[in-house]
């Protein structure tokens, strides 16, 4: 029998309740969620405020927008007949074909029929003595369930500087988080994008193609390694069918879900002429391997650190004309890989244009938008178009925008005033039949590959509650600690954790979070997963069910 049929057989929903569970968000991890929701016949309602499935690749459609994981190895792995008959055209998928590729598991899964768009999650509340949830949706509707689960990403709240004048400017402007559907035309426009991070770089390497004029306000540069896109043809896509099993072991034995992991060797073992060798092929192979393929001391030792990233300012220096301006684009206050390392498609060419200009946003800042463009300390610009690449409050920034309130009425926020906690990512001691998918701490990287784990981890805790008949599951304050000292532990000693980036909590654009904390789970994938199935070998030590 099918899920779908299993599901319409089930009994009826709990009294009192609306559903069986809600999922905020129709991203991947809320579709897959939902899927196997119905597979335990839970009637289940997913909100989600845009107007279509897809996430991270329904919000972002800023021109450039595309994988840095292997497409093939990014999709979904569970659905066999899937990995069948789609065919991804590109090693690194644009964000059409994969917005496509998920409109298609909705369409297959009919997915759509629970899920309810223009939908955005106001506030959310437990209620200890009817053992639900509460959820209040900004049209001011409200809706309960025995479960919540959140599926709303660890990229997906958007954030703008806070320039004055940016409500009077007359031109267009865009967040390239909140990109309209819309086609956008550069060409012969004058063109500013400020922020040069992975979708600001993605942005300008497009918008440099056809804008009459480029200006870029780099705040803080990034190191950037070539991605080495190509199209795929039939031949090569059949082989990467056959070849799937083995590609989705490969993303479970690494260290973040690519198919690359860090070499056995360390920066220093192997002679200058080896090391420069290696260096050199990392540099002209698809993908993360420069990062995350690199010598294993990359992130904890500096000498090391000091090696590669000496590697590649050199191959800026060659690439960018301009001996100052290659100096800007090269970073001095963090090493190679300690910040996440967006890749590019001849983004440093583009600065050989006579079309584009590099403005150092810290020697000369920007002191306001103007209804004609952009005003700095030494300078006025004008501009037909403003791109603000300027990213989002990370990891928790979306849970920060919604109400979320347990035992005793206590918020998340005010629970987490000193940094997240969790239970492996996904739990939180105080908030009850509360589910995070991809919560503070998950094993991040190949995003995907966390995202089947977790909603299989989540799964199996909800079959277990029916087997034994559970209606309340609550991590307990111990092992939230325990999983919080591991988490601590496997952070000491990262260069990374010395830098100001979204990955140490940082965001100068979010009032309180401008000091370092430990913001992510910088542990291993593997091992992660281990503590996980750990805890569920051990029937679910460390959670309280009743």
């Amino acid at each position: 029998m099918s899920a779908v049929a299993q599901a319409e057989r089930q009994p009826a929903i709990a009294a009192g309740l609306d559903h069986d569970a809600i999922v905020i968000g129709a991203g991947m991890s809320g579709l897959y969620q939902l899927i196997k929701l119905r597979e335990l016949g839970l009637r289940t309602r997913v909100f989600e405020a845009g107007t279509g499935v897809g996430g991270t690749w329904y919000w972002n459609r800023y021109p450039g927008c595309r994988f840095d994981s292997e497409s093939y190895s990014y999709g979904f792995s569970f659905d066999k007949e899937l990995l069948r008959d789609w065919s991804w055209t590109e090693h690194f998928a644009s964000q059409p074909e994969t917005e496509r590729y998920l409109n298609l598991v909705a369409d297959k899964y009919d997915l759509r029929r629970d899920i309810q768009f223009r939908a955005r999650v106001k506030a959310a509340r437990w209620d200890e003595e009817g053992r639900r949830w509460t959820v209040e949706l900004e049209d001011g509707s409200t809706h309960t369930a025995r479960f919540l689960i959140t599926a709303i990403g660890a990229l997906s709240a958007p954030t703008m500087p806070h320039f004055p004048g940016m409500a009077d400017f007359k031109g267009l402007s865009f967040h390239t988080g909140m990109w309209p559907k819309e086609p956008v035309d550069f060409a012969g426009k004058r063109v500013a994008v400020i922020g040069t991070g992975a979708s600001g770089v993605q942005t300008i390497q497009e918008v440099a193609k056809t804008a009459a004029k480029l200006v870029v306000f780099q705040r803080t540069p990034n190191w950037c390694a070539p991605l080495h896109n190509a199209k795929i043809p039939p031949q090569e896509m059949d082989d990467i069918r056959a070849r799937y099993d083995e590609i989705f072991k490969r993303c479970e034995e690494t260290f973040s879900c690519f198919l690359h992991t860090p070499d056995p060797r360390n920066t220093f073992d192997v002679s200058a002429e080896e090391r420069e060798a290696f260096l050199e092929k990392l540099y002209g192979e698809r993908g993360f391997g420069i990062w995350v393929g690199n010598f294993k001391d990359l992130l904890t030792s500096r000498a090391a650190n000091e090696e590669v990233s000496r590697f590649v300012a050199d191959k800026i220096r060659q690439r960018v004309k301009d001996p100052k301006v290659a100096e800007l684009l090269i970073p001095k206050n963090h090493g190679f890989g300690t910040r996440r390392v967006p890749l590019e498609t001849r983004y440093y060419e583009c600065y050989n244009q006579p079309n584009v200009t590099l403005v150092d946003s810290k020697a000369t800042p920007i002191e306001r938008i103007t209804p004609g463009g952009i005003r700095t300390s030494d300078a006025e610009y004008a501009f037909d178009i403003i791109v603000y690449a300027t990213g989002f409050d990370a990891l928790r920034g979306a849970f920060d925008r919604i109400d979320f309130r347990g035992e005793d009425g206590v918020t998340l926020k005010e629970t987490w005033k000193d940094g997240a906690t969790s239970l492996v990512g996904m739990l939180q001691d105080g908030f009850p039949n509360m589910f995070m998918l991809l919560g503070p701490h998950t094993a991040l990287g190949n995003i995907p590959r966390s995202i089947e784990f977790n909603v299989d981890w989540v799964t199996d805790l909800l079959r277990h509650a029916q087997q034994t008949g559970a209606t309340r599951i609550e991590a307990t304050e111990e092992a939230r600690a325990r999983w919080m000292e591991h988490v601590m532990d496997v952070a000491t000693g990262l260069l990374s954790m010395e830098v100001d980036s979204w990955m140490t909590g940082v965001n100068i654009n979010v009032a309180g979070k401008q000091n370092r904390i430990v913001a992510r789970y910088t542990g291993s994938a593997p091992t992660y997963r281990a503590w996980a199935n750990d805890i569920a070998a051990r029937g679910y030590q460390g959670v309280t069910m009743g």
